[in-house]
């Protein structure tokens, strides 16, 4: 079993990462615009069955490549925590893609709800963000001496699905009824995409730090 401590620093970790916007909280916005709710929380499903694919492959491949080597996850660790910083900056000079993403939705046309479906799962299942999380920061709290790494891995995935299916969800009902406070200033988007990708980088450190002295 996981221990407890372990437990509740992933839970404070994963919440970090899960929520400031990525590719999956960008698409959710741009159809909260443009088909309204029902169609966000759709394309909240669907991205989530498409991280669901992504938790289990890394569970079976990763589980076992940590569980052999603890070289290994020192090497996922330092350059998992690289790509975060990388990531991280990329979010603060691209900060502006969220006002982009409300400008250029506001006048699309309406999406059938099935290929928002499958459109949202396509990004949940290659969503760099969260490949990035599983890869490097998720291993370092798994406990090798409390029983199958793989199946840590998988139950600590799935804990970062709930979360994320939590936090997407607010994302999608909050982005069709703050629209036009939103619209009245397209600053506030990019002031969150900003803190965003600064705390990107604060958590990249902290996993590469980790891993150097692991």
């Amino acid at each position: 079993m996981i221990p407890a401590a372990n437990l509740l620093a992933f839970f404070v970790a994963a919440t970090v990462i899960i929520v400031i916007p990525g590719p999956g909280v960008l698409f959710t916005i741009g159809r909260a615009l443009t088909n309204g709710k029902r169609a966000a929380l759709v394309s909240v499903l669907g991205h989530a069955f498409g991280v669901l694919a992504m938790v289990v492959l890394i569970a079976a491949g990763l589980g076992m490549l940590v569980a052999a080597s603890a070289i290994a996850l020192t090497i996922i660790k330092i350059g998992g925590g690289l790509y975060l910083i990388y990531i991280g900056a990329q979010a603060i000079r691209e900060r502006r893609s969220l006002r982009a993403a409300m400008n250029t939705t506001s006048s699309a046309q309406p999406v059938p709800h099935r290929r928002v479906l499958r459109q949202s799962f396509v990004v949940g299942v290659t969503n760099p963000k969260a490949l990035v999380f599983f890869s490097a920061v998720l291993p370092q709290f798994v406990d090798r001496t409390s029983g199958s790494v793989p199946l840590q891995i998988l139950i600590l995935g799935l804990i970062f699905l709930a979360i994320a299916l939590v936090s997407d969800s607010a994302w999608a009902l909050a982005a069709g009824v703050a629209r036009d406070w939103f619209a009245r200033s397209p600053r506030r988007l990019e002031a969150v995409g900003g803190a965003g990708g600064a705390m990107i980088i604060g958590l990249g450190v902290s996993v590469a730090v980790s891993g150097a002295t692991s």
